[in-house]
């Protein structure tokens, strides 16, 4: 190989040659970032507030963000993508409002539970069918839905609650894995994490997840089935938030037509404070896990230290913000910084 500048023989120069070293890569990231703030959080709270270290308070901790993190896989997925869905929590209420309706009108609460995530896939199916078929934008569409759900929710079931669920399984929903003070549920979100990490990062499908992020132009070149795909993830969001508005009702023991009011709020703010970008084409799991438990940790120690919810409220949705605000500020350091000696081009 010939070097066209000194007119010389070059080594050849692999990928290695230009990465920056493993450890970088895996620290010097939005996610590094998110998991030492999170340790920094975990650290000053069990300093400074009073028992948010005891086992007890671990495991509520766990039950309260159990499903932000199940409806946060999916949502993921669909942010990537450059997509939204602020409809999930009306998911969650509509599905806990199925069950509790079934389940008093006499069916056994496992096939009530079938019934509810029918539900949700359905409501997750009519949102993709809007925004693939149709073509309408996501927010739009799901901020249509978000009323539509919730009135449905609140429509069957009026200001009413039904709270004579099968004591084994509310029990179970709140139930531990012997002394550790993990909740048993957890098992269920490590399965289902397990799954999402290999389809988003280790298939083509993923791939493609990424590819419809960066340009759904270049990806359906490519060969990716852009409506398709969107419309699959959807239908997973939907079907993941009946699954998570299951798990609500049966560990509060109530189904009611406002249960999860607001959820969106948190879900969104920890999938994008775990370094999954608005814009799309940019996001990792384990990022967006370290972003629910530090919004969950947050908001638990501000609670034991007699915090308003209103002021938590405050708080994450400046976390929110930050995060969108971040995403922008980075790349355009990241672009300030690439090539320093080249004059600053104008449009």
């Amino acid at each position: 190989m010939t070097d066209l500048i000194s007119g010389g023989t070059a080594t050849p120069r692999v990928y290695k040659d230009y990465a920056r070293p493993l450890w970088q890569r895996v620290l010097l990231t939005r996610e590094g970032a998110v998991y030492a703030a999170l340790i920094l959080v975990i650290v000053v709270a069990a300093l400074s507030v009073r028992n948010f270290g005891s086992p007890i308070t671990m495991t509520y901790l766990l039950l309260d963000v159990t499903p932000i993190l199940l409806i946060a896989l999916p949502m993921t997925l669909v942010i990537i993508t450059g997509e939204i869905d602020l409809s999930v929590a009306s998911v969650v209420g509509l599905s806990s409002v199925v069950l509790g309706t079934l389940h008093q009108g006499g069916l056994p609460i496992e096939a009530a539970a079938f019934v509810a995530i029918v539900v949700g896939a359905i409501a997750g199916a009519f949102n993709g069918f809007l925004i693939t078929v149709v073509g309408l934008p996501s927010l739009a569409v799901t901020i249509g839905t978000l009323a539509l759900y919730r009135g449905l929710a609140v429509g069957l079931l009026g200001t009413t609650a039904v709270t004579d669920f099968t004591e084994f399984w509310t029990d179970l929903a709140k139930s531990k894995l012997g002394s550790t003070g993990v909740p048993t549920v957890m098992i269920l979100f490590v399965l289902l994490l397990v799954v999402f990490a290999i389809v988003l990062h280790f298939t083509p499908f993923g791939r493609g997840v990424f590819a419809i992020g960066l340009s759904s132009e270049a990806a359906r070149f490519s060969g990716v089935h852009v409506e398709r795909t969107k419309f699959i993830l959807f239908v997973l969001t939907g079907t993941i938030s009946a699954l998570a508005g299951i798990y609500y009702t049966l560990r509060f023991g109530s189904a009611r037509g406002d249960n999860a009011t607001g959820l969106e709020l948190s879900v969104i703010a920890a999938v994008l404070l775990g370094g999954v970008s608005i814009f799309g084409g940019r996001g990792a799991l384990h990022g967006v896990i370290a972003g629910v438990l530090l919004i969950g940790v947050l908001g638990s120690a501000l609670r034991l230290a007699n915090v308003t919810s209103d002021v938590i409220n405050i708080i994450t949705g400046v976390l929110l913000v930050a995060s969108v605000v971040s995403t922008s500020v980075l790349n355009w350091v990241r672009a300030k910084r690439t090539r320093p000696g080249e004059p600053r081009k104008t449009r």
